[in-house]
């Protein structure tokens, strides 16, 4: 068993975290010593895990525990999230090309870009996304909507050549061959460099 201190520090937390996990039931302890003290099992920590990756992904700590007591809602959930960080990028590209009119400076937009492909995968498979579920939701993207899809996949910053493959393999088979990061195999870059 794991006292709360050492739990925290496995996973870089503050020890206020674990605390507040505690309180509104996301995370209670499996057991308490003698002394009353938390203790945490290995459970416990493959639950706080779970917790981490969906904070990394911002999924608020309301929908954590939802998902964590409801676990066939993943994807659905997930979908939601994700449509919810799609208006807030939306938003945001809204504003960075207000504040650059204000700038009176167009060339100000080149260069900025707020995801990249490198990005976009960690984000999914933080949240849960196998590359069988990538390769569903490029799928479904190019047949709903391949207009969207194209500006996606551009807006992350993929080649034309990658994104014309990409397409391609996702138009033929609604499945596509290659994972959202456009380059082919199964897994992601481990770092922008290696790109």
């Amino acid at each position: 068993m794991l006292t709360i201190s050492a739990l925290a520090r496995r996973f870089g937390l503050s020890r206020s975290a674990l605390l507040h996990y505690d309180r509104i039931g996301l995370l209670r302890p499996s057991g308490r010593s003698a002394k009353d003290h938390r203790r945490y099992s290995e459970a416990d920590a493959a639950r706080l895990e779970a917790i981490c990756a969906y904070r990394r992904a911002g999924v608020p700590l309301d929908a954590i525990g939802a998902l964590l007591a409801h676990p066939d809602r993943l994807a659905a959930t997930l979908q939601a999230h994700l449509a919810d960080l799609d208006r807030q990028m939306a938003d945001l590209r809204t504003r960075l090309r207000v504040t650059v009119g204000l700038l009176r400076n167009p060339d100000l937009l080149e260069g900025l870009q707020a995801m990249d492909k490198a990005t976009w995968v960690t984000l999914l498979r933080a949240s849960g996304f196998t590359d069988a579920d990538m390769d569903r939701w490029h799928g479904t993207f190019e047949r709903t909507a391949p207009d969207r899809h194209q500006r996606f996949l551009a807006f992350l910053g993929l080649s034309p050549e990658e994104i014309t493959g990409l397409r391609a393999r996702a138009s033929a088979s609604g499945h596509p061959s290659a994972p959202v990061d456009g380059t082919g195999s199964a897994s992601p870059p481990s770092s922008p460099a290696e790109r």
